[in-house]
């Protein structure tokens, strides 16, 4: 009987492709894969180091897959990705439920990772951040209609308060051809959304042709039988013309744009070491509504970094009521060993962060509300998730609603609507920041 290896990723949707990489491996090496981790003989937990909240779930999760090891059936607990990358020796001193690990430049060291454990050794697999193998088969562990395309690796942009570099390496992108023959794949399967990914899609191409390609890329990924093709992420400093354009221009690709900004001050960009300053993304943000009306943005934004007084953080607030973004996610800054922002003076204190964070969140409440409310009668194209029976009703997305990111939709229909149907939904109400309706014939 094959050995049974469960996977458990953590973390953004980059982290959930490698994730899927490692697992086509262990299929391809004849292991059998297990969904439930309980009865699988070794697990296997990818995870985010991003953040101290990151780093915390991440110790969860291991104490919590270790408790397994009891059940008569798991035995080895291997632990990948960027936690393990970041703290390589504290990880297996502190933790001895661990059995061995593999950083981010070694996904696909999974197979003798697994090998070694089972024959009783601790592996510990870190290769080079700076040269690993992006290409290569997948098993989707999305739903079938729905799959990432990780266009690119690493990131190059340094920001003050982020680790990313360290863990993930340089920006290095993928070919347009292997992009392109692993997105004629995924279409073959079925897989109606795609969603583009990367640290910094916005830069694809420069360090391989010498110039920004995404354009092109996503010229060529329209011609494939994708319904929607979704963007994440843009930065606001790598927009040009010719990017807009085609954005613009291809019905496939969703008028949902997420350009993290992080704020909007010009001292607390500098501070960040962003690129840009508030009034270039007043002008992008107007160029990218001129062209595309009805766009749908979505940021990020930190608060409480060091140098933010009040003055700067109303002027935050005082932006965010004006741009109105209708997607945004607020974060209380969270000083990481090793940026220069954790050595920065004039940090507010971690109690005055956390309520700027709250405040902030009210406000983006209110500003997802108005879009929401704004939407009501209107006939929109859902993507059917399935029946939820918790609701009583059929759940989907629109344009506007990334997946595990933003809202749903809960509608009702005559008949039954298949997982993955695109269907027209009048809209009729609001709910906690979801909105309701019913089928249209």
């Amino acid at each position: 009987m094959p050995c049974t290896v469960s996977f458990v990723s953590l973390g953004c949707a980059k982290n959930l492709v490698n994730t899927e990489q490692m697992m086509a491996l262990c299929r391809q090496a004849g292991y059998q894969l297990e969904a439930d981790p309980a009865r699988a003989r070794v697990v296997v937990l990818n995870t985010c180091g991003f953040i101290e909240s990151a780093k915390s779930e991440a110790i969860d999760n291991i104490l919590e897959l270790a408790q397994l090891k009891g059940n008569g059936v798991t035995e080895k607990l291997l632990v990948a990705g960027c936690l393990p990358q970041r703290y390589p020796e504290e990880l297996l001193e502190e933790l001895p439920e661990v059995d061995g690990v593999l950083g981010t430049g070694s996904y696909t060291d999974i197979v003798p990772a697994i090998e070694a454990v089972l024959e009783g050794d601790q592996p510990t697999f870190f290769g080079d951040i700076d040269r690993t193998v992006e290409d290569g088969p997948r098993v989707l562990s999305t739903p079938p209609y729905t799959a990432y395309l990780k266009i690119a690796e690493g990131c190059d942009n340094r920001c003050s308060y982020c680790v990313i570099p360290s863990l993930r390496g340089r920006f290095r992108s993928r070919t347009m051809e292997s992009l392109l023959s692993e997105a004629r794949a995924l279409a073959d399967g079925g897989v109606k959304e795609l969603i583009v990914v990367a640290q910094d899609i916005t830069r694809y191409g420069t360090d391989l042709y010498g110039r920004r390609r995404l354009g092109d890329l996503l010229a060529e990924l329209c011609k494939l039988p994708f319904h929607w093709i979704r963007l994440h992420y843009l930065y606001p400093d790598e927009f040009d013309d010719g990017l807009i354009d085609v954005i613009a221009r291809e019905p496939k690709i969703l008028k949902y744009l997420d350009i993290p900004i992080q704020h909007c001050n010009d001292g607390i960009l500098k501070a960040m070491n962003r690129r840009g300053t508030k009034a270039d993304i007043v002008r992008l943000f107007d160029r990218l509504r001129a062209a595309m009306p009805g766009v749908v943005l979505r940021t990020s934004i930190i608060c409480g970094l060091p140098g933010e007084g009040e003055a700067e953080f109303e002027e935050l607030c005082e932006f965010l009521r004006a741009q109105k973004i209708p997607r945004a996610g607020v974060f209380p800054f969270s000083p990481e060993e090793g940026t220069p922002a954790a050595a920065m003076p004039g940090r507010p204190d971690e109690e005055t962060a956390r309520r700027r964070a709250e405040l902030l969140v009210d406000l983006q409440s209110r500003v997802m509300d108005g879009f929401n409310e704004g939407r009501l009668g209107r006939c929109e194209e859902v993507l059917c998730e399935g029946f939820d029976p918790q609701m009583g009703c059929f759940a989907g997305r629109t344009y506007a609603d990334s997946p595990d990111i933003d809202g749903r939709v809960y509608f009702t229909a005559a008949g039954d609507v298949p997982a993955g149907a695109f269907v027209t939904v009048r809209l009729t109400g609001v709910s906690d920041g979801d909105l309701t309706g019913e089928i249209e014939d």
